[in-house]
């Protein structure tokens, strides 16, 4: 008498051979084939849903002039900032020198464990650059190197996100594609939703434990 497991094997075995793809394809999702304004809107829809803060701006500028309000509303003192493309054209030391806030950067530090203890325990807020804005779930994509340091949009308490407009992407999976089509990955990349958020074993939301508490995104252009 057959046994049920050697049943299972044969059939397995005497099952026809298919070709499973690699990756697999796109799904069908509305966000693709949404024009300009329209994907726009799906990102700071989403956005604001998973409690992020949305400005826009139509030009550095006045992305600069938002900034300025943000950090006299906030009370903000000393921000650590980027270097990436994103955020140098801002020029972000002259702009803190006319509203009394430091500005710092990694490269004001000659150490690791300086710019580590400064980014945790000395300043209100992080400033970056982002990659990639994910209309689907409101999401920011940043790709981490020399010039995009992973703790200063992890350690301080508020992190604020300078997303220039053409940087706004459908859907995940052209981020991800983009990302790692090239010849030399990065060494570090993260998606970003919203504030950090965990939960205790009764289901009590928190957050900032493991990140910032709040999350504003200037969107400019």
């Amino acid at each position: 008498m057959k046994s049920a497991r050697n049943e299972i094997l044969g059939r397995l075995k005497a099952a026809p051979k298919t070709k499973i793809p690699i990756r697999p394809f796109l799904p069908l999702q509305k966000e693709v084939s949404l024009g300009k304004q329209e994907l726009v809107n799906r990102f700071a829809e989403m956005f604001e849903a998973e409690t992020g803060i949305f400005y826009r701006a139509k030009n550095n500028q006045q992305a600069l002039e938002k900034l300025t309000e943000i950090v006299k509303r906030e009370g903000l003192k000393s921000v650590m900032v980027s270097t990436d493309g994103v955020v140098t054209a801002l020029d972000l030391p002259a702009w803190g020198d006319k509203n009394d806030v430091k500005v710092m950067s990694p490269k004001d530090f000659k150490g690791r464990d300086d710019f580590k203890n400064s980014v945790f325990d000395s300043v209100d807020a992080g400033i970056t650059g982002v990659d990639f804005a994910v209309a689907e779930s409101g999401t920011l994509g940043l790709i981490h190197d020399r010039d995009q340091a992973r703790l200063i949009s992890l350690a301080p308490i508020l992190h604020i996100a300078i997303v220039p407009v053409e940087r706004i992407i459908p859907v995940y999976e052209s981020v991800v594609e983009r990302v790692f089509k090239k010849e030399k990955y990065p060494s570090q990349f993260v998606f970003i939703t919203g504030p950090s958020m965990t939960g205790d074993i009764q289901g009590h939301l928190f957050k900032g434990m493991h990140g910032p508490r709040r999350v504003i995104v200037i969107l400019v252009g």
